[in-house]
């Protein structure tokens, strides 16, 4: 029998005293331990929760907080051992009358560690309208926004001084690499250094905004991470690239809601059904990789901050979602309306159909696949959806000051370090027509954004984290890559669709290089919303001894000095030969008279998989005076060069039909290699004149 001591039954006699009476580890935790711990005890931790130190006391379970300090009354804990909520707890036996007075105590007085602690923080909980929050009086000169004022009270609360803006030097390369995603050049920065006119800071902003292609260039990465969106080939399954709209929609700043809706009921021609279709993996598939269930994972992550990777398989551990909930959202981008939920890959013989995961923006979502898409896109962009609002907003705010005011970017659920910042920033955004121009013009010429950088860690010894500037921020591998190109004018090119012309091209219109993914640049081949700034031992190898970069710098010496040859001019091309050409394969037959060497060059161009590519130069030959003597060119991959040396032969011709190995002609591999036949030393990166 539990025996509680007199602490307990004096605290519980004086329920109404003045000063806080209660222990927790003298008063409450004997009471946990004895009546809770069989099935929440640390070990077990039924619904997620534990009760076995005081911490985990506050922290609380998947269904959020069981206490609210100060209020008893609505505090779950008490309200399950007193049966007010079913089922009652503890199972099998009740708490006396003395324990469930300690326990309404001890809430009371603000669920202290002991008597002389402060009282426990409410655990955060968002809401989901937005409510515009009351703006502090202006604290600081020069910080007259609203935005500015609501930090400067923040700043001013920690104790933290104004501090002063960074350099001019400084605020242009931060622009330049946010917005354009490129360093300005020696002319550009020195053209804002000197100018002395009113607002400078402000008409740089704008008119880096207002240059909308170099804008886009730099954003689709962004994009692209978040949308999974890659136009390179997948050897792991399908996917079906957005490009083509992604890119138009950034240059014309399209608004936020239409953008998300576009993405969430793809329907007018050229509507961006990539998203929804996600990556049709090749091989076993289980339950949680169907499309319609990437839709729901990556539409909850992207949009409302939601992470529903752990529940796309059985109820989560860690947060409040169920299972029924993944398959509920899935259930809006399914064909079937009503989805058998399926527990680690095993029928569970129940069934759900489409159900939001905040009950309050469910609505009907209609009969068809068409009606419930059209459903859903609705409640994602529903003015009543703060979640999402604040979702994006803190999203941009990471993206631009290195840390989010909410820190988990996918997890919504956390307090923001300034509730006031993150509803002002919302409300404004949301009134603006949901401009995404707007809101990052609102955040790059803020006060926040012109502080010194800081580190984004907490302090040692400190507990809870303080906003004290953007945090130090690595360019992005492609921020990287784009500005090496710029400094030394050596692009790497690409070749669109149906083109016989390359052209010079951005990273994110390129392939992944070796550099550019050790240096971050994902494979996307699922949503990307935070990339590691963590160094490593690749990043080290491909800076000091990688062939692209060595390419990069070596070329730009070469073309500084005006010793940059032009690369040759390819005497035949076969274009794109895939699988489909391999009932007619195309033939060569060049003129080779005069030359002294011969390059015969296969490039891939997009196989699934180029390690088991093999391009064939089939019944090749060389036709001179005496006849034609055959060519044994040797198979190396779907990237390869060969050389035959001429001089002397008198050969005139060269003739062979390209095609591929028989045992590559399979939908896992999907050969796609480009031939060429070169008379001197090519280029690989510029087999293709450019445009």
């Amino acid at each position: 029998m539990l025996r509680l001591s007199l602490g307990a039954v004096c605290l519980a006699a004086a329920v109404g005293a003045q000063a806080p009476a209660a222990d927790y580890e003298r008063d409450i935790h004997p009471i946990l331990a004895a009546k809770c711990f069989a099935c929440h005890g640390g070990d077990k931790r039924s619904g997620g929760l534990s009760l076995r130190d005081y911490q985990s006391v506050l922290d609380g379970g998947r269904s959020g907080a069981v206490l609210v300090p100060g209020e008893p009354r609505e505090s779950l804990l008490l309200k399950r051992v007193t049966g007010e909520m079913q089922p009652a707890m503890p199972p099998g036996g009740k708490l006396s009358a003395i324990e469930i007075a300690a326990l309404t105590a001890w809430i009371g007085e603000g669920a202290r560690m002991t008597p002389q602690s402060a009282a426990a923080k409410k655990r955060w909980i968002p809401e989901m309208a937005l409510k515009e929050p009351a703006v502090p009086g202006i604290t600081w000169r020069g910080w007259e926004r609203p935005a500015d004022r609501i930090v400067a009270a923040y700043l001013a609360s920690h104790k933290i001084s104004q501090p002063r803006p960074v350099s001019d030097a400084l605020f242009a390369r931060r622009v330049y690499l946010d917005l354009w995603g490129l360093l300005p050049t020696p002319e550009q920065w020195a053209a804002f250094i000197k100018d002395n006119g009113a607002d400078k800071r402000g008409r740089l902003v704008r008119t880096l905004l207002g240059q909308r292609k170099n804008f886009a260039g730099n954003w689709v990465n962004f994009w692209n991470d978040l949308l999974h969106n890659d136009d390179a080939p997948f050897h792991g399954g399908d996917r079906k690239p957005i490009t083509p709209w992604l890119v138009p929609a950034i240059e014309q700043n399209l608004s936020y809601e239409k953008f998300v809706a576009a993405l969430l009921n793809p329907v007018a021609p050229g509507d961006p059904s990539g998203f929804l279709m996600g990556v049709n993996w090749r091989g076993d598939v289980s339950a949680s990789q169907t499309p319609q269930m990437q839709a729901a994972q990556n539409t909850a992550q992207v949009f409302l901050g939601v992470n529903l990777k752990c529940n796309a398989c059985h109820d989560s551990f860690v947060s409040r979602w169920k299972l029924k909930d993944a398959f509920g959202l899935a259930a809006y981008f399914s064909e079937e309306a009503n989805l058998e939920m399926v527990r680690c890959d095993i029928p569970t013989g129940q069934h759900t159909g489409p159900h939001f995961l905040f009950q309050e923006l469910d609505r009907p979502a209609g009969e068809t696949l068409a009606e419930r898409r059209a459903a859903a896109a609705a409640i994602f962009t529903a003015p009543e959806n703060g979640r999402a609002v604040r979702t994006f907003v803190n999203r941009i705010w990471q993206r631009l000051m290195g840390r989010g005011i909410v820190e988990t970017v996918d997890d919504m659920d956390g307090e923001p370090w300034s509730p006031a910042l993150l509803d002002w920033l919302s409300v404004d955004f949301a009134r603006s027509g949901y401009d995404i121009n707007h809101l990052i013009e609102t955040i790059l010429l803020s006060r926040a954004y012109e502080m010194p950088s800081v580190e984004a860690a907490p302090e040692p010894g400190q507990k809870d984290w303080v906003f004290r500037g953007p945090a130090v921020r690595r360019m992005t591998a492609e921020q990287f890559a784009d500005s090496l190109s710029a400094m030394t004018g050596e692009w790497r090119t690409y070749v669109p669709p149906r083109s016989k012309q390359a052209r010079y091209g951005r990273d994110y219109q390129l392939k992944i290089s070796a550099l550019t993914l050790a240096m971050g640049r994902p494979t996307r081949e699922q949503v990307v919303t935070e990339r590691t700034s963590q160094a490593t031992t690749l990043q080290a190898l491909e800076l000091v001894n990688g062939k692209d970069l060595f390419r990069l710098l070596s070329n730009g010496a070469l073309r500084l000095r005006g010793e940059m040859r032009a690369a040759p001019a390819p005497l035949w091309d076969s274009g794109n030969v895939g699988m489909g050409s391999v009932q007619t394969p195309p033939t060569v037959d060049a003129g080779i008279a005069g030359l002294s060497d011969l390059w015969l060059v296969a490039a891939d161009h997009g196989s699934y998989d180029p390690d088991q590519t093999k391009p064939l130069w089939k019944n090749a030959r060389l036709v001179g005076p005496e006849g034609e003597v055959a060519v044994d060119v040797p198979v190396r991959g779907a990237s390869s060069t060969f050389h035959i040396d001429l001089r002397g032969k008198g050969y005139t011709r060269f003739r062979a039909t390209v095609t591929h190995a028989e045992d590559t002609l399979r939908s896992d591999i999907n050969p796609s290699v480009r031939f060429f036949v070169f008379g001197s030393q090519p280029d690989p990166e510029r087999l293709l004149p450019v445009a």
